[in-house]
């Protein structure tokens, strides 16, 4: 089956749901807000430049997940579904994942942002299949630590490999949607890859590679 991969945020998000999450937090009372927005602020930053330390910051992101329950963690997300996250999925990137469904193909989101932040989002979109960087858990309970390799640049294209390696799938006629020179590593070993909304960097390489460029934001 054909693979269709899709990065989430600032792709079939019109936004990014790591920096939301942190936003969401702040305005809830749930972390010190002057300054967790400000740190919130300095790492998408670096993120768009190109220059995060994925480890430092999910050092950040995470310690959240660690001071609460998953019930209470659940309930959270659920508003922050409904607040942060549908009023920025447009009709144009859910007729796309639709769209590949029709053709038979397999439609897979492979993201930077966690996996309880983004699951939900898969989910709603009709995505059984998500790779995101893992929050450890011990005892039910979030460590605040990673587990495993940071979906993130080059670990992206090592966390497919590793899915497809076990659930026996390649990358022959495969397509790949991302908005981000952070994602050239995996956009260079798909059959079809589609630059969406991109930055300022990956424009230039998808006009330079004659990668098709598409626009998922016009429309809510």
């Amino acid at each position: 089956m054909n693979l269709a991969i899709f990065d989430l945020d600032n792709t079939l998000l019109a936004g990014d749901s790591d920096y939301l999450w942190g936003e969401f937090l702040a305005e809830k009372g749930l972390v010190d807000g002057h300054w967790y927005k400000k740190e919130n602020d300095r790492f998408y930053e670096q993120y768009k430049a190109g220059t995060l330390d994925i480890f430092e910051f999910l050092s950040f992101s995470l310690k959240p997940l660690s001071e609460h329950d998953l019930g209470f963690l659940s309930k959270l997300h659920r508003e922050f579904m409904q607040q942060k996250i549908l009023p920025i999925i447009s009709s144009s990137a859910r007729a796309l994942v639709e769209n590949h469904k029709q053709q038979g193909h397999m439609p897979l989101i492979i993201t930077a942002t966690n996996l309880f932040v983004t699951a939900p989002i898969a989910t709603e979109f009709g995505v059984d299949t998500i790779i995101a960087t893992e929050p450890e858990m011990i005892d039910n309970r979030y460590t605040g630590k990673v587990k495993g390799t940071p979906c993130f640049q080059h670990g992206k294209v090592e966390r497919l490999q590793q899915w497809m390696d076990e659930h026996g799938h390649s990358l022959n006629d495969s397509w790949f949607y991302s908005d981000s020179h952070n994602d050239i590593p995996l956009l260079m070993k798909v059959t079809h890859p589609v630059a969406v909304d991109p930055d300022a960097e990956l424009k230039k390489q998808a006009m330079q590679a004659g990668w098709q460029i598409i626009s998922l934001h016009n429309h809510t």
